[in-house]
Order: C-alpha cells, then structure tokens, then sequence
C-alpha cells in the first residue's frame, strides 16, 4: 500500500467520524457513555495532524494507531489504536497492493480487536461489523475494488444485525435486556472506516 492511499483512507475516515459524530454519540447514549462520536473526532482529528513525512504506509498508520491510543478516551482508542498498529503489521514487507494483502491486513486488524476487547461474534460490538467483512474480503480476492465493496455490504449487514442483540461485552453489556433494540456504536464505526477504505483503497 502506498503511504499515500493509506494518508487517503484516515483522511476520509476522519471527515467521516466528524459528519457523523452527533450520530455515534447518540447511539452511544443509548447504550453506552455517550461519547463514542466526541471521542473518535478527536482521535481523527489527532491523526490527520500528524506529520506527512513518513518511509511508507506500515509506518504512518502505526504511528495513527499510537495516536488513536493516546488520545481517545474509553475503550475505542485501544480498540482502534490495536486495529491499526495489527493492520500496519501485516503491511510490513509487503511490495503489492493487491486483493490479497488488502484482505490479510485486515484480518490482522480484526484479530487484535478480539485479542485486546476479548469480544466475539454476537456479543454486540465492533467485531459484529468487523469480522463479516474480513470474511467478505477473504472471499473476494481477485479484485482489490470488489474486496473492499464486499467487505463494506458485509460490514453494513453485520452493524445491522446488533440492534436486536443484547449486549454481552463493554458498558452495553450492564444494561442487560434493555440492551436490545439499540444499533452498536462500535459497529457503526467500523462502518464507516471501511466506507472510507472502499472510497480510497482500491
């Protein structure tokens, strides 16, 4: 990946978290602490501040994961933060932009969000969004676009499906049966990054 499509992709992001921060936080308030929109549009912004000079795109996006860590409150900063240092991880080494490294990068993204938030499918967090569009991503590696499409479609049917969920993990979790009937910040989000990769990845 070049550093500047990976440059590309959190600036999309960014812009995103900050058109749909009052939306995040308002279903954060549903369930949660109501502050998951507030927290993630300061940590974007935090990212897109940062210096451009970078080696290449691994570095930079560990350096957005560090930044992610330090400036988002809660759990979505570690979570994130983890996201991308696993992402950029996988980068490391890697001479094409391809389908294939697209798809294990994120792969290696999603295991270290179930590794730090010891969270799993259906217990109502980012990983409900996240781990159907790895999946559709590893299914569809012939075409770098249509990977990220179909991760996305995944992903958008993944956040659908924690709304009748009941919370088994975060601060949803305490409330329970209540929990049920609420669409899961965290997924949201993660929605909305990989909206951002399909615009700016291929």
């Amino acid at each position: 990946m070049e550093l500047t499509k990976a440059q590309a992709w959190m600036a999309d992001f960014a812009a995103t978290i900050s058109q749909n921060a009052a939306l995040l936080t308002d279903l954060d308030r549903q369930i949660g602490d109501a502050d998951h929109g507030s927290n993630m549009n300061r940590g974007m912004q935090a990212v897109i501040a940062l210096d451009r000079d970078f080696p290449d795109a691994a570095s930079y996006l560990k350096k957005a994961g560090m930044t992610l860590v330090s400036t988002v409150g809660g759990a979505s900063g570690p979570l994130y933060g983890t996201f991308l240092l696993r992402f950029a991880g996988a980068l490391t080494g890697q001479t094409t932009h391809d389908a294939h490294g697209m798809a294990r990068a994120w792969r290696a993204g999603l295991e270290g969000v179930i590794s730090r938030g010891k969270a799993g499918p259906g217990d109502k967090t980012m990983v409900d969004a996240l781990q159907p569009a790895v999946e559709a991503m590893e299914a569809e590696t012939s075409d770098l676009a249509i990977c990220l499409t179909s991760g996305l479609a995944a992903g958008e049917q993944g956040r659908d499906a924690t709304t009748p969920m009941v919370a088994r993990k975060g601060r949803a979790s305490y409330l329970g049966e209540r929990s049920a009937g609420h669409q899961d910040p965290g997924a949201t989000s993660i929605v909305l990054l990989l909206e951002a990769a399909a615009r700016t990845l291929a």
